[in-house]
């Protein structure tokens, strides 16, 4: 297994749209396996493929507490939505940046495992916002595109400075 690179933002590559996976091959189970490596090191609890330069619709999760609780979606969909939540949320793409952000409260998604086999969940609370966030990412979205155009531009400034000190 190998770390990946995780793209920052605002690079454009993460605005990229994921096409479907048709292939679940070796090195598709590579790659999932090195997603998780990564964003288990990063750490966080959810990474998309997009994050990693991967414009193929994947996406890594775990939000257990033990961090042993690995969940595969491949060419996620969401199929229902109910209610409504906000979540303070960050992104591996978007270090030290946290914001609360508008989401549905529970949903239903159906996708594929890691050896392509379909299944269906119905969940509510931090896996759903996560899922939601990851799906995003898929569909070319960063989180903080969803926050008032003042905020992003002071953000933006933020992550520009950051990125500056780390040269």
């Amino acid at each position: 297994m190998a770390l990946l690179n995780i793209l920052q933002y605002p690079d454009e590559r993460l605005h990229t749209v994921a096409k479907p996976v048709a292939t679940f091959d070796d090195a598709l189970q590579k790659l999932i396996d090195d997603m998780a490596e990564t964003m288990y090191e990063a750490p966080g609890i959810g990474l998309a493929a997009t994050q990693v330069n991967h414009h193929i619709r994947l996406i890594v999760i775990d939000v257990s507490e033990e961090r042993n609780n690995l969940l595969v979606l491949i060419n996620p969909q969401i199929v229902e939505m109910d209610g409504k939540t906000t979540y303070e949320e960050g992104c591996l793409s978007v270090p030290g940046i946290y914001e609360e952000v508008e989401r549905a409260d529970h949903i239903k998604v159906q996708a594929l495992d890691r050896n392509g086999q379909p299944y269906e969940i119905s969940t509510g609370g931090l896996l759903a916002i996560c899922i939601q966030h990851e799906i995003d990412h898929l569909d070319g979205k960063v989180f903080v595109e969803k926050l008032s155009r003042l905020k992003l531009q002071r953000i933006v400034q933020k992550l520009k400075k950051n990125q500056r000190k780390t040269m």
